[in-house]
C-alpha cells in the first residue's frame, strides 16, 4: 500500500530518476539527482524497503554514530519532491537510490505506483555509459524513448536497442507498458578517465534535462568543479605520451563525424538556452554553463585526480553495452546504456 501522507499537491509534476551501479558511469547520473535535491532543497516523503529489493552482501549498509548511538543506514531507493517556482512553476518527484539486486518487476510497478498517486506527467531516467569520447569535447548526451509518439514530439531517438539491459531499460520499459511518458537520458564518460566523479558528464546531463523539461537549473559550483575536471585529466593525460596520442585519435575521430552536421540543432538548442537564463524563469539563481557544445570550457584551477588508467584501444571495457544516439563512437561501459545496435547504443 502506497500512502503519500503531507506531499502537497504538485504542479505539472515531472519524475526524474537514477540509479548507482551498471547504469552510472563516473556517478555522473546520480550525482545529478544529487545535485537537483541539493539546489532546490528537495524533501524525501518515500523510502522503498530495503528488505525487498537489496543483496545486502553486495550493496552493505553502513554504521554510524550519532551523539554516541549506533546507527544503521541501509542501501534503498528514496523520493523526494522539489517544488520549483516562478513565472512557470513545474514540481519534481526526484527518484535516487541503487539499483536492486532483485525483484526488478516488483520494483519498477512501486515506482509507477508513486507516479500515478502524484499525476506524474513525465518520467526522466538518466543515466551514463563509458564510451570512445575524448574528455577534451563536449560530453555526447543521448535523449532516448520506446514510444514513437514521443520520439516525434519531443525531437528524440526510438531506441532499437537488443541485448542485456540494467534497470534504467526495465523502468523505461515499465513506463511504456503502463502508457506513461518515459525518456532515458545517457551521458557518455570517457572510458579511459572513469573514476567518480565526473563533474562534467554531470553538467552536461543536467543542462539535456533543463532543456527537454523548460527549467530553469541553478548549477551551484559545478561548473567549476566540470572545469577544475577537465584540467585535471589534461595535465595528466600530457605527462603520458601514450595517453596523450590516444586522446588526440578520438579527438579526430569526433571531429571528423561531427563536422559535415554542422551542429545546426546544438546551436538552436544553445540560443533556446540563453534565451531561457536570460529572461530567467523557473528555478533560476546560481551560476549555469553550457553543456560545452561550442563553449570553451574547463580551464581553470586542477582537483586532485586519481590518474587514469593507460587506454588501450583494441580493448574496450565492457564490449557490446546498452547505447543509443550520440554515444561517442564505439560506446563501451555499463550495459542498459544508449545505441542503435549493441556496440553502439544507450537502452532508452
Amino acid at each position: 500500500m502506497i500512502e503519500l501522507e503531507g506531499v502537497p499537491e504538485l504542479v505539472d509534476p515531472v519524475m526524474v530518476a537514477a540509479f548507482e551501479g551498471w547504469n552510472d558511469a563516473g556517478d555522473a547520473a546520480s550525482a545529478a539527482v544529487a545535485h537537483l535535491d541539493k539546489e532546490w532543497k528537495g524533501e524525501v516523503f518515500a523510502a522503498l524497503d530495503a528488505e525487498d529489493y537489496y543483496d545486502f552482501q553486495v550493496n552493505r549498509p553502513t554504521v554510524w554514530l550519532d551523539d554516541g548511538v549506533r546507527k544503521i543506514t541501509w542501501p534503498t531507493t528514496r523520493l523526494s519532491v522539489v517544488r520549483v517556482g516562478g513565472d512557470k512553476p513545474r514540481d519534481l518527484v526526484l527518484v535516487r537510490g541503487i539499483e536492486p539486486s532483485m525483484r526488478w518487476r516488483s520494483f519498477c510497478n512501486e515506482i509507477l505506483g508513486f507516479a500515478h498517486e502524484l499525476g506524474v506527467e513525465l518520467v526522466v531516467i538518466m543515466g551514463a555509459l563509458l564510451g570512445d569520447t575524448p574528455h577534451t569535447r563536449p560530453v555526447p548526451v543521448s535523449g532516448v524513448t520506446s514510444d514513437p509518439d514521443l520520439a516525434r514530439t519531443m525531437a528524440l531517438e526510438e531506441t532499437k536497442y537488443e541485448g542485456p539491459t540494467g534497470i534504467v531499460g526495465i523502468l523505461q520499459e515499465a513506463c511504456t507498458h503502463a502508457g506513461v511518458p518515459a525518456v532515458s537520458l545517457w551521458a557518455a564518460v570517457p572510458h579511459y578517465v572513469s573514476q567518480p566523479p565526473n563533474p562534467k558528464a554531470t553538467l552536461a546531463l543536467l543542462n539535456r534535462l533543463e532543456d527537454l523539461i523548460g527549467l530553469r537549473i541553478p548549477l551551484g559550483e559545478l561548473t567549476e568543479d566540470a572545469r577544475a575536471w577537465q584540467l585535471g585529466v589534461d595535465q595528466l593525460a600530457a605527462e603520458d605520451n601514450e595517453v596523450a596520442e590516444y586522446v588526440q585519435s578520438l579527438e579526430e575521430a569526433r571531429d571528423t563525424a561531427e563536422l559535415p552536421e554542422a551542429s545546426g540543432e546544438a546551436i538552436a538548442r544553445e540560443f533556446e538556452r540563453y534565451l531561457r537564463r536570460r529572461d530567467g524563469g523557473p528555478g533560476q539563481g546560481g551560476t549555469h554553463a553550457t553543456d560545452g557544445e561550442g563553449a570553451a570550457y574547463l580551464r581553470d584551477a586542477p582537483g586532485d585526480r586519481t590518474r587514469p588508467p593507460k587506454p588501450k584501444p583494441t580493448q574496450r571495457p565492457d564490449q557490446g553495452a546498452e547505447g543509443e544516439g550520440d554515444g561517442g563512437g564505439d560506446s563501451s561501459g555499463p550495459p542498459g546504456s544508449p545505441g542503435d545496435s549493441p556496440d553502439d547504443s544507450p537502452d532508452d
